[in-house]
């Protein structure tokens, strides 16, 4: 019986040469990159080893907190919280959409409908119910703490979605979650002016997405499966995520 199990020859299969598996998350600690009105992460050590003999260490940090999962609730009163996310959402076929080149030239870049449909002329149509994360390789900015690339004049400058776009992928792709490498949605020159329009837009359909991913350049644009896990908060408005993806060898 066991040896026949299809799930378990599933999981045996892909842990196979066939395989390789990407971590997406980011390590956090005290000191790291953040949106600037929010709280340094704070810790404990509440027992060691050396005097009690275990460890146990306490946390005090945000729900949006490094990698992390932003439940509708987030922005949408009454929207749903991480405890009412679905553990079927939880692994997706992953679309990688690559904007890297036009963040060189703007580093304020919004991706674009335009953009979506290069992707589909080079590897087919989106297919529904997936998971679109926003390659920018701005998480590569993530040891140097410059996730907003602050300019002289103190203006922000990094990219994120266009509105036409989330509402593309919303209505004609019928994608379930959406993620992005930077700590917003929204572009800088968004965000200097206190405009989340994007975020809004996006968390007002009942649909979370997952910010401060990494190693994005480590990816097909298609192909791969997305994981995204969280924990389970009664009515929790945020939290840190462990994200990763699996891809073909």
């Amino acid at each position: 019986m066991s040896e026949s199990n299809p799930l378990w020859e599933f999981a045996r299969s892909l842990r196979s040469s066939r395989y390789e598996f990407v971590d997406l998350t980011h390590t956090f600690f005290s000191g790291q990159p953040k949106f600037s009105i929010l709280p340094d992460q704070q810790t404990e050590e509440v027992f060691t080893v050396a005097e009690q003999g275990f460890a146990v260490t306490k946390y005090s940090l945000v729900g949006q907190w490094g990698t992390h999962v932003d439940p509708p609730v987030h922005f949408v009163e009454g929207g749903r919280t991480l405890d009412e996310l679905c553990v079927d959402e939880m692994i997706l076929p992953l679309v990688v959409l690559n904007i890297v080149d036009k963040t060189h030239a703007n580093p304020n870049y919004a991706a674009g409908v335009a953009d979506i449909e290069r992707w589909e002329e080079k590897n087919g149509r989106i297919p529904p119910e997936a998971f679109v994360a926003l390659r920018t390789d701005w998480s590569k900015r993530w040891d140097s703490n410059d996730l907003y690339g602050k300019d002289s004049e103190g203006k922000s400058n990094c990219p994120g979605w266009s509105l036409e776009a989330l509402e593309f992928l919303h209505k004609e792709r019928n994608v379930v979650a959406i993620g992005h490498e930077t700590t917003d949605t929204d572009p800088g020159s968004s965000i200097d002016h206190g405009v989340f329009e994007c975020e809004l837009y996006w968390l007002q359909q009942d649909k979370w997405q997952i910010e401060l991913l990494a190693n994005l350049d480590q990816l097909p644009e298609a192909g791969a499966l997305i994981v995204a896990t969280w924990a389970k908060p009664r009515s929790g408005t945020g939290f840190p995520a462990r994200v990763f993806a699996i891809k073909e060898s």
